[in-house]
């Protein structure tokens, strides 16, 4: 059995399926007591870092699999019941202000609070979060400095801070995301929180 109960959890925003794994592993959380750190880094780093594409870009020639893509979200989301759920109208939405925000809401001591808002702001609010007016508002409305946060974006210590973290998880092997490490275990995917859970029982 896994004797260490804490999950890092890679994210970012843009990600649909990071969004519904951080829902879907609520459940986990209270039947095993699992801890889940999550951390802010930027897609479009660790895509341009390992030659990696969405599977938006690498199989838009390929419309079965792009179909059966759609068909797996919608199986997910009826499964877990993530009826708020509402795809972005921004689609594919520029991450690199509300990533670089979360770097400073860790720096703040208030990602905790920080990240919910922005997950549910994209994912089921249709918020186009790459605008600063916008993501202010949201962080304002979750009851934080939003002006602050959007402000800290331009500090170069908290750009250099999301680089070093986007590199940290490519060093460890991360390719795409959502990816979560159980101890020195990498799984990657909404679709492997079973085995997240399955590891931690057995």
């Amino acid at each position: 059995m896994v004797t260490n109960k804490t999950l890092d959890f890679y994210y970012d925003f843009g990600s649909p399926n990071a969004y519904f794994a951080w829902k879907a592993l609520a459940g986990v959380t209270e039947r095993t007591g699992l801890k889940i750190n999550m951390l802010p880094v930027l897609i479009g780093g660790i895509f341009k870092s390992t030659n990696n594409q969405p599977p938006w870009m690498a199989y838009s020639n390929v419309p079965a699999k792009l179909d059966y893509e759609r068909l797996e979200i919608n199986r997910f989301i009826e499964t877990h019941k993530l009826t708020d759920f509402k795809f972005n109208s921004a689609f594919p939405v520029n991450t690199l202000l509300s990533m670089r925000a979360a770097i400073a809401a860790q720096h703040a001591d208030v990602h905790d609070a920080f990240y919910p808002a922005v997950f549910n702001a994209i994912w089921e609010d249709d918020k186009d979060i790459s605008q600063p007016n916008v993501l202010a508002a949201v962080l304002t409305d979750a009851g934080l400095d939003g002006e602050a946060l959007v402000a800290a974006t331009q500090d170069p210590s908290i750009k250099q801070g999301l680089m070093d973290a986007t590199a940290a998880c490519v060093a460890r092997g991360v390719f795409g995301l959502p990816s979560f490490f159980l101890g020195d275990d990498l799984y990657f995917g909404k679709d492997r929180i079973w085995q997240i859970e399955q590891a931690l029982s057995t």
